[in-house]
């Protein structure tokens, strides 16, 4: 059992030795206990990877959040509002995505933002890469549409339409392809 006083070596040493369940269950009971903000960043961060290891993500992206309201510094709380916002598009919670993102941008710079707005870009497409493998072609769609609402650059806009295309194609949406091919040649 975990107690007041371990250091995170003696953490990982008995956690390391039990199943995922019983490693919640510790961790959960151990934040109970009157810890230092790092043991308690770690335990957060600890909890949310066992929850994103075993696909519950909801729970994951709440132990985030908590990670950031014990967290110092700017960049540490801008990491864990991204890892949250990578889960909410996992989960397909675009709206929830965005409100981590808004978060996460609270907290940066200007250069930091086209960083945060990058990474949020491939966390998409990755997803997107993902649900075409696994032959989800309407997932895969709606994300593509959600991309094609950022500030893209036009040699991206044109892959990602172009990828849409063949998604509705395979899908059978003849109106949104014939409208996306609307606004192709009007750009041309």
């Amino acid at each position: 059992m975990l107690h007041k006083g371990m250091s995170r070596s003696q953490v990982e040493e008995i956690l390391n030795q039990k199943g995922d369940f019983v490693q919640i269950d510790y961790l959960t009971r151990f934040l109970r206990e009157e810890l230092s903000l790092d043991m308690k960043k770690y335990s957060y961060i600890k909890l949310a990877e066992i929850y994103e290891k075993m696909g519950m993500f909801d729970n994951a992206t709440k132990m985030l959040d908590n990670a950031v309201l014990v967290s110092l510094t700017y960049p540490e709380k801008i990491k864990f509002h991204l890892k949250e916002a990578e889960l909410y598009i996992r989960m397909g919670s675009f709206e929830n995505a965005d409100k981590a993102i808004r978060k996460a941008t609270s907290y940066s710079n200007v250069g930091q933002r086209a960083e945060i707005f990058f990474q949020l870009k491939e966390f998409y497409l990755n997803q997107a890469r993902i649900y075409e493998k696994e032959l989800k072609r309407n997932n895969a769609s709606k994300i593509y549409e959600r991309l094609l609402q950022m500030r893209l650059n036009s040699d991206d806009e044109k892959a990602i339409k172009a990828k849409l295309l063949g998604l509705y194609a395979k899908l059978g949406k003849f109106k949104e392809m014939d409208l996306l091919k609307r606004g192709l040649n009007k750009k041309n």
